[in-house]
Protein backbone atom coordinates (compact mmCIF):
# COMPACT_ATOMS: atom_id res chain seq x y z
CA UNK A 1 0.00 0.00 0.00
CA UNK A 2 1.50 3.42 -1.12
CA UNK A 3 1.39 6.09 1.48
CA UNK A 4 -0.24 9.35 0.47
CA UNK A 5 2.15 12.37 0.41
CA UNK A 6 0.94 15.38 2.27
CA UNK A 7 -0.46 18.54 0.06
CA UNK A 8 2.19 21.41 -0.28
CA UNK A 9 -0.35 23.72 1.02
CA UNK A 10 -2.69 23.30 4.20
CA UNK A 11 -5.51 25.49 4.13
CA UNK A 12 -6.93 25.83 7.86
CA UNK A 13 -10.16 27.55 8.22
CA UNK A 14 -11.78 28.50 11.58
CA UNK A 15 -15.41 27.38 10.75
CA UNK A 16 -16.74 25.50 8.03
CA UNK A 17 -18.90 28.90 7.12
CA UNK A 18 -15.12 30.28 6.62
CA UNK A 19 -15.40 27.96 2.90
CA UNK A 20 -17.57 30.27 1.26
CA UNK A 21 -14.61 32.75 0.54
CA UNK A 22 -11.65 30.22 1.10
CA UNK A 23 -13.34 28.32 -1.56
CA UNK A 24 -11.42 30.85 -3.95
CA UNK A 25 -8.16 30.35 -2.89
CA UNK A 26 -8.25 26.39 -3.55
CA UNK A 27 -10.11 27.66 -7.03
CA UNK A 28 -6.66 29.74 -7.48
CA UNK A 29 -4.18 26.95 -6.25
CA UNK A 30 -6.16 24.58 -8.63
CA UNK A 31 -5.21 26.95 -11.13
CA UNK A 32 -1.78 26.65 -10.43
CA UNK A 33 -1.54 22.86 -9.72
CA UNK A 34 -0.92 23.58 -6.30
CA UNK A 35 -2.06 20.74 -4.24
CA UNK A 36 -3.52 21.33 -1.07
CA UNK A 37 -5.53 20.13 2.24
CA UNK A 38 -8.24 21.73 3.89
CA UNK A 39 -9.37 21.52 7.29
CA UNK A 40 -11.48 23.06 10.23
CA UNK A 41 -9.81 24.09 13.13
CA UNK A 42 -10.77 26.14 15.84
CA UNK A 43 -7.92 28.17 17.60
CA UNK A 44 -10.37 28.37 20.59
CA UNK A 45 -13.15 25.67 20.29
CA UNK A 46 -10.43 22.72 19.24
CA UNK A 47 -6.79 23.81 20.97
CA UNK A 48 -5.24 20.56 20.83
CA UNK A 49 -6.42 20.22 17.18
CA UNK A 50 -4.49 23.34 16.10
CA UNK A 51 -1.53 22.26 17.90
CA UNK A 52 -1.32 18.52 16.95
CA UNK A 53 -1.84 20.11 13.02
CA UNK A 54 0.47 23.02 13.49
CA UNK A 55 3.31 20.72 15.27
CA UNK A 56 3.26 18.13 12.57
CA UNK A 57 2.77 20.51 9.49
CA UNK A 58 6.38 20.34 8.43
CA UNK A 59 6.69 16.27 9.50
CA UNK A 60 3.97 15.62 7.07
CA UNK A 61 5.34 17.75 4.33
CA UNK A 62 3.11 20.93 4.28
CA UNK A 63 5.25 23.86 3.33
CA UNK A 64 2.36 26.86 3.61
CA UNK A 65 -0.21 27.42 5.72
CA UNK A 66 -3.21 29.58 4.84
CA UNK A 67 -5.13 30.16 8.12
CA UNK A 68 -8.82 32.15 7.64
CA UNK A 69 -10.54 32.94 10.59
CA UNK A 70 -12.65 36.06 11.70
CA UNK A 71 -13.50 38.31 14.72
CA UNK A 72 -10.29 37.04 16.93
CA UNK A 73 -9.08 35.77 14.13
CA UNK A 74 -6.32 33.95 16.37
CA UNK A 75 -6.19 31.02 14.28
CA UNK A 76 -3.10 32.14 12.18
CA UNK A 77 -1.04 32.91 15.10
CA UNK A 78 -1.59 30.17 17.11
CA UNK A 79 -0.51 28.23 14.09
CA UNK A 80 2.76 30.88 13.34
CA UNK A 81 3.41 29.92 17.28
CA UNK A 82 3.42 26.49 16.04
CA UNK A 83 6.22 25.88 13.21
CA UNK A 84 8.61 27.56 11.64
CA UNK A 85 7.05 27.22 8.09
CA UNK A 86 5.41 30.40 6.56
CA UNK A 87 1.77 31.09 7.80
CA UNK A 88 -0.52 33.42 5.53
CA UNK A 89 -3.56 35.17 7.25
CA UNK A 90 -6.91 35.60 5.83
CA UNK A 91 -8.76 37.62 7.85
CA UNK A 92 -12.39 37.65 6.96
CA UNK A 93 -15.24 40.14 7.56
CA UNK A 94 -18.06 39.50 9.99
CA UNK A 95 -19.24 40.54 13.78
CA UNK A 96 -19.51 44.42 14.70
CA UNK A 97 -16.36 45.32 13.11
CA UNK A 98 -16.50 44.07 9.63
CA UNK A 99 -13.67 42.40 9.62
CA UNK A 100 -11.16 45.27 10.79
CA UNK A 101 -10.86 43.27 13.99
CA UNK A 102 -9.90 40.24 12.74
CA UNK A 103 -7.27 42.45 10.20
CA UNK A 104 -5.68 43.74 13.33
CA UNK A 105 -5.61 40.71 14.79
CA UNK A 106 -4.02 38.48 11.79
CA UNK A 107 -1.12 41.15 11.15
CA UNK A 108 -0.39 42.46 15.01
CA UNK A 109 1.47 39.56 15.80
CA UNK A 110 4.15 39.80 18.68
CA UNK A 111 8.27 39.84 18.20
CA UNK A 112 9.45 36.11 16.90
CA UNK A 113 5.97 34.78 15.43
CA UNK A 114 5.36 36.18 12.09
CA UNK A 115 2.00 35.62 9.98
CA UNK A 116 2.20 37.26 6.38
CA UNK A 117 -1.83 38.82 6.02
CA UNK A 118 -3.75 39.29 2.93
CA UNK A 119 -6.67 41.95 2.95
CA UNK A 120 -9.84 41.10 4.30
CA UNK A 121 -11.54 38.27 2.45
CA UNK A 122 -8.11 37.80 0.20
CA UNK A 123 -8.57 34.36 -0.42
CA UNK A 124 -6.81 33.96 -3.97
CA UNK A 125 -3.95 36.69 -3.07
CA UNK A 126 -3.40 33.94 -0.41
CA UNK A 127 -3.12 31.57 -2.61
CA UNK A 128 -0.98 33.35 -4.84
CA UNK A 129 1.42 34.28 -2.45
CA UNK A 130 1.71 30.55 -1.36
CA UNK A 131 2.28 30.08 -4.73
CA UNK A 132 4.81 32.20 -5.15
CA UNK A 133 6.49 30.91 -1.77
CA UNK A 134 6.36 27.65 -3.47
CA UNK A 135 8.14 28.84 -6.28
CA UNK A 136 11.12 29.56 -4.63
CA UNK A 137 11.70 25.81 -5.05
CA UNK A 138 10.06 24.89 -8.17
CA UNK A 139 11.02 26.38 -11.84
CA UNK A 140 7.71 25.16 -13.51
CA UNK A 141 5.03 27.04 -10.95
CA UNK A 142 7.69 30.27 -11.13
CA UNK A 143 7.07 30.28 -15.18
CA UNK A 144 3.72 29.40 -14.22
CA UNK A 145 3.39 32.77 -11.98
CA UNK A 146 4.97 34.78 -14.62
CA UNK A 147 2.43 34.08 -17.37
CA UNK A 148 -0.17 34.96 -14.76
CA UNK A 149 1.61 38.12 -14.11
CA UNK A 150 1.88 38.86 -17.34
CA UNK A 151 -1.88 37.71 -18.03
CA UNK A 152 -2.65 40.26 -15.56
CA UNK A 153 -0.93 43.23 -16.84
CA UNK A 154 -2.66 42.00 -20.68
CA UNK A 155 -6.34 42.23 -18.35
CA UNK A 156 -5.43 45.95 -17.12
CA UNK A 157 -4.15 47.02 -20.77
CA UNK A 158 -7.15 45.70 -22.66
CA UNK A 159 -9.12 47.49 -20.03
CA UNK A 160 -7.61 50.87 -20.99
CA UNK A 161 -7.96 50.65 -24.75
CA UNK A 162 -11.48 49.84 -24.69
CA UNK A 163 -12.08 52.90 -22.05
CA UNK A 164 -9.86 54.80 -24.19
CA UNK A 165 -12.00 53.87 -27.78
CA UNK A 166 -14.84 54.50 -25.08
CA UNK A 167 -13.74 58.20 -24.18
CA UNK A 168 -12.76 59.06 -28.26
CA UNK A 169 -16.44 58.33 -29.10
CA UNK A 170 -18.59 60.04 -26.79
Amino acid sequence: MTEKKTPPVAIVLGSDSDWAVMSKCAEQLDRFGVAYEVRVISAHRTPGAAHDFAASARQRGVKVIIAAAGMSAALAGVMASLTTLPVVGVPLAGGAMDGLDALLSTTMMPPGVPVAAVGIGAARNAAILAAQILALADAALTDMLAAFKKDLAGEVEAKDKALQAKLKSS
